[in-house]
């Protein structure tokens, strides 16, 4: 019994290692050969598989692309559930993703740099042929958080406007920081982290205060 769990866990290490290698593989070669002019025999080829393999661990070069910015995101929902009850909503919202930025190398770095994945996101935020992927998927992801939002506030998200009305303001501000970082030189952690934060300080004065100064 016990040799038959050390061949599966063995498998099972083996295969998260190919899985890893084909993301990195695919990662290394989007953001210094361009995701269009990248194929799939190409990613393959790098790691030393076939395409049949491939396709084993991912359904297109798409799901390649977003995969870390999966595990970004679901480590974003799962901080925003823990952020404290007595957070506003606006506060939940910009302390989980300020956390999110804070503690991005512990899960991510298990599978590939940082580095390569502060350079995916740019590379993201520059291919048209992605951008659409990657409003839709801003799209499902305000949804769910709207969903959180109204969870922690027990409110009916149907029924209130609010969290909805929040959380596309927040992704708005977000989507304009990502923009503004994407088009710099400099692609760290820090420097989004200093972006977002500074453009997240502005929305509550903004949305409340009084622009004219008649």
């Amino acid at each position: 019994m016990k040799t038959q769990e050390a061949h599966s866990g063995l498998r099972e290490r083996k295969k998260q290692r190919t899985r890893d290698a084909l993301l990195r593989s695919a990662l290394e070669l989007f953001t210094t050969k361009g995701y269009d002019r990248t194929t799939v025999d190409e990613i393959a080829e790098a790691v030393d598989v076939s395409q049949r393999t491939f396709f084993r661990y991912f359904t297109s070069k798409e799901e390649t692309a977003f995969a870390v910015q999966d595990m970004v995101e679901s480590r974003f929902v799962t901080l925003l559930r823990e952020r404290p009850a007595a957070d506003s909503p606006f506060e939940a919202l910009r302390g989980a993703v300020l956390d999110a930025w804070d503690t991005l190398g512990e899960p991510i770095e298990e599978v590939v740099p940082v580095e390569l994945h502060m350079r995916t996101y740019q590379m993201i935020e520059s291919t048209p042929s992605l951008i659409a992927v990657h409003l839709r998927r801003s799209t499902e992801l305000e949804e769910e958080i709207a969903r959180v939002i109204a969870e922690r506030e027990g409110l009916d998200v149907e029924a209130d406007l609010r969290p909805r009305v929040t959380v596309a303001a927040f992704s708005g501000v977000m989507r304009m920081a990502g923009r503004l970082w994407g088009a710099g030189e400099d692609i760290s952690v820090e420097s989004i982290r200093e972006v977002t934060e500074s453009y997240l300080d502005q929305l509550g004065p903004v949305l409340a205060g009084k622009w004219r100064t008649e």
